[in-house]
């Protein structure tokens, strides 16, 4: 029976990996873990009431919850309540849905459970597509809202923490095939994409011993480097904080899935034994 519920789980793994390779797109970048660094997480609380809790609710958390983060109601009352409203009261902007649909397109998410929304079956962590999400940002003049994004193409979303960010450069180098003369030839197309979302073609070159696949490999380069540390932190806080309001008892729920598993691995031992005892006589 064991060797069966092995082969089971191992013949159920084998088959859920290919089809998270297949699905594609750009590779996500590991987050830092801070979902237990308070500091991390009352800066990313900061972040998110500045510049998300505009345009993006989370209206399944009180503003009082943030307490657990060593927070007291009257500093969250200082700092981070703009509107008037009482400590005790959800996450809400005062945007209306319709307003949003008519600026947006389409209304901007509530973000109370997005880490877990984002999150890959058996794959990286919701906070992992949040982390790259909103360090993939780079000016285009193509988009109505003069944005684009390498994780979220075409998004619909204005770069928020673009003060914060300071100005990019996106190089991509494509290679694609190209008919010329009635044969089929490979070329290596680099393109850049400037601090104000221009874009210009930098070099085109034939590839006459070629003979791979169509790739495309973007770029994001910052213009003052000494931005990009600062940057990165102040993102991996945001990202910490939506981590932890996606589920704020994850951290008792793991020490709680220790004990669990521990349980569970002393009650195998004594169900096995008792197993062996009763059938030891049965032939």
């Amino acid at each position: 029976m064991f060797k069966k519920l092995l082969g089971a789980l191992l013949l159920a793994v084998t088959f859920a990996t290919p089809v998270l390779a297949a699905e594609g797109g750009m590779e996500w970048d590991r987050a830092p873990d801070r979902v237990n660094h308070l500091a991390s997480l009352q800066n990313g609380a900061k972040l998110f009431v500045n510049y998300c809790l505009n345009c993006h609710s989370a209206s399944s958390m009180r503003y009082n919850k943030l307490t657990e983060l060593g927070l007291t109601e009257e500093q969250i009352k200082e700092n981070l309540l703009f509107t008037g409203d009482k400590v005790g009261e959800l996450m809400h902007v005062a945007m209306s849905p319709a307003d949003a649909k008519a600026w947006f397109g389409a209304a901007p998410p509530d973000l109370s459970v997005i880490a877990r929304a984002k999150a890959e079956n058996m794959g990286m962590n919701g906070t992992d597509y949040i982390y790259t999400y909103l360090r993939t940002f780079y000016r285009d003049t193509s988009r109505p809202l003069g944005w684009n994004n390498l994780v979220f193409p075409n998004v619909g979303m204005p770069h928020a923490l673009w003060t914060l960010q300071g100005p990019r450069e996106l190089t991509t180098v494509d290679i694609h095939p190209v008919e010329k003369d009635g044969k089929q030839e490979w070329h290596k197309i680099t393109t850049k994409v400037d601090s104000e979302g221009f874009k210009s073609v930098v070099s085109e070159e034939p590839l006459p011993e070629y003979h791979g696949s169509a790739s495309s490999h973007s770029t994001l380069a910052y213009l003052n480097p000494a931005n990009q540390a600062e940057y990165d932190n102040d993102v991996a806080d945001l990202t910490a904080f939506l981590g932890w309001m996606s589920e704020p008892e994850q951290l008792l729920r793991k020490k709680l899935g220790v004990w669990v598993l521990l349980f569970l691995g002393l009650f195998f031992v004594v169900a096995w034994r008792l197993n062996a005892s009763y059938w030891k006589h049965v032939k």
